[in-house]
C-alpha cells in the first residue's frame, strides 16, 4: 500500500513538471513536495566546483548560480541563444567583455564563454554586481538578469523604488522569476551538500 502511494505522489509530481513546462511557474507546493530523488533526476547539478568557487569569490549563493544556470541552459555547455547570449548563464558578449575588462580579463575572447569554468564566473559575477546594485533583492536582481537594469530600474522608478514579482511588466521575466526563486529552494533542499550548504 505504501509502495502505491509513493509510486502515486511520484506519478503526480511528474505529471506537474510535464504540465508546466518541465520548470516553467514552479508554484509552493510543488517546490515543497518534490521528492529529493525526483528532483535530482529532472533538476541537474554540474560543475560544482566552478558554481562553489565562483559563489566564495562573488558573495552569491551557489543555489541561486545553479537554479540560473538551469533556468537559462538546462546545465546545456553549448547553449545559444537567438539574442546571442552564450553558455550555462546565457551571458551577451558586451556583457562578458565588460566583466572581462573590470575583472582584469585582457586575454579574454568570446569563445572563452563556452568554457563552463570562465562563463559561471562571469556569469556569477554578473550576478554579485546585480545583488549589490538592487541591495541584496533576489527578486531584483534576477529580473534584471533577465530583462536589464535599464528596465528594472525604470519599473522601481514608477513603483518608489522597489519591485515585488507582480509588478513587473513583462510576463517572461515574471516568470523567470518567479522560477529562479523556486529553484533556489530546490537546489537548496536536493543538492545542498554538493553545494557547500550542509553540514
Amino acid at each position: 500500500m505504501i509502495a502505491r502511494l509513493v509510486l502515486a505522489a511520484a506519478v503526480l509530481v511528474a505529471g506537474a513538471a510535464v504540465l508546466l513546462g518541465a520548470h516553467r511557474e514552479l508554484p509552493d507546493w510543488y517546490v515543497r513536495a518534490v521528492p529529493a530523488w525526483y528532483a535530482r533526476a529532472v533538476y541537474p547539478l554540474e560543475h560544482e566546483l566552478a558554481i562553489r568557487g565562483a559563489a566564495r569569490r562573488n558573495g552569491v549563493d551557489p543555489a541561486l548560480i545553479a537554479a540560473v544556470i538551469y533556468a537559462e541552459s538546462g546545465f546545456r555547455e553549448g547553449a545559444v541563444s537567438e539574442s546571442g547570449a552564450v553558455g550555462l548563464m546565457q551571458l551577451l558578449p558586451s556583457t562578458a567583455t565588460e566583466i572581462a575588462r573590470r575583472t582584469g580579463g585582457d586575454r579574454f575572447e568570446l569563445s572563452d564563454l563556452r568554457d563552463p569554468a570562465v562563463n559561471i564566473r562571469y556569469g556569477s559575477h554578473y550576478l554579485g554586481i546585480l545583488l549589490e546594485r538592487y541591495d541584496g533583492s533576489l527578486v531584483e536582481a534576477v529580473a534584471a538578469y533577465h530583462a536589464g537594469v535599464h528596465n528594472v530600474d525604470r519599473w522601481a522608478a514608477r513603483g518608489g523604488g522597489r519591485i515585488a514579482v507582480k509588478d513587473i511588466p513583462f510576463a517572461d521575466t515574471r516568470e523567470y522569476v518567479d522560477d529562479v526563486v523556486a529553484l533556489v529552494t530546490v537546489y537548496e533542499r536536493t543538492y545542498g551538500r554538493e553545494l557547500g550548504r550542509a553540514a
